[in-house]
């Protein structure tokens, strides 16, 4: 399982429609994702105190967009080294592929915590 950290609203959204796309498709070419040990780090580096996030749990099996196993794009946040591998989604993510959705919600000083994965 690999783990997106999204909107309330953009996850709506992709349900409708029946994939979701990331704004970095469009900018980078991938959907930036982290495996379990690493979501957290990232989470409190660029989404700390973040409202209405969910946190997508994807099968990467079922996904239908090729998975690639690089380095960080750009500067790897606390706690991520630059040789770490992080996997980036090459297309849209089916819903289908997607396992479960978690609420993702900072504590009060605006740190996240993982919620408990299936």
């Amino acid at each position: 399982m690999i783990l997106h950290i999204t909107s309330r609203r953009e996850w709506l959204a992709a349900q409708a429609g029946g994939e979701y796309r990331a704004p970095s498709l469009a900018t980078e070419g991938f959907i930036h994702c982290s495996t379990e040990k690493q979501v957290l780090h990232v989470a409190n580096a660029f989404y700390r105190g973040g409202k209405d996030l969910v946190l997508l749990v994807v099968d990467e099996t079922r996904l239908k967009s090729q998975v690639r196993w690089e380095p960080p794009a750009g500067s790897p946040a606390p706690g991520i080294s630059k040789s770490d591998q992080f996997p980036h989604i090459y297309g849209a993510i089916n819903v289908s592929a997607v396992a479960s959705v978690l609420d993702f919600v900072p504590d009060p000083d605006g740190m996240f915590t993982l919620p408990p994965l299936p």
